[in-house]
């Protein structure tokens, strides 16, 4: 078995973050839910999209080519969403979906599963955990 001779530095991420290259010409702005676009690249998320976790700060690749920048994406956690719909009897855990990277939904149709409503908060408010290596693309 061979070992390291000498110090080898490597790139680390914290374990609830990775970073994933930009589609051309377009901004991913901070905490927007950010999806996969069948070809690899991350994208402002839209419906049917893988979901790859979200933004924590805004990826701005409006004047280039796809993979010119990386977004970097929290992928698990506990997050604060406006809900449509969510309301107290929410507490048993109904799955959270995404049609765009900031409009969610209790509602499945052709939309991206991102989550779990983990708490109701208020009228339309629920806090929402999500771990993108645990959900799909849409249902």
């Amino acid at each position: 078995m061979t070992t390291l001779p000498a110090d080898s530095p490597r790139k680390y991420l914290y374990g609830d973050q990775t970073a994933y290259p930009v589609i051309a010409s377009d901004v991913i702005y901070e905490g927007a839910a950010v999806g996969e676009n069948g070809s690899g690249y991350a994208r402002p998320l839209q419906a049917g999209d893988r979901f790859l976790g979200f933004n924590i700060e805004t990826a701005d690749n409006s004047a280039g080519s796809a993979g010119d920048i990386d977004v970097t994406v929290k992928t698990k956690g506990k997050i604060q969403l406006a809900v449509a719909s969510a309301a107290i009897t929410d507490n048993d855990r109904p799955a959270v979906y995404a049609s765009d990277d900031d409009t969610f939904t209790l509602v499945a149709s052709g939309n991206s599963h991102i989550g779990y409503v983990e708490r109701f908060v208020s009228s339309g408010v629920a806090i929402v955990e999500f771990d993108a290596a645990l959900v799909g693309a849409a249902v």
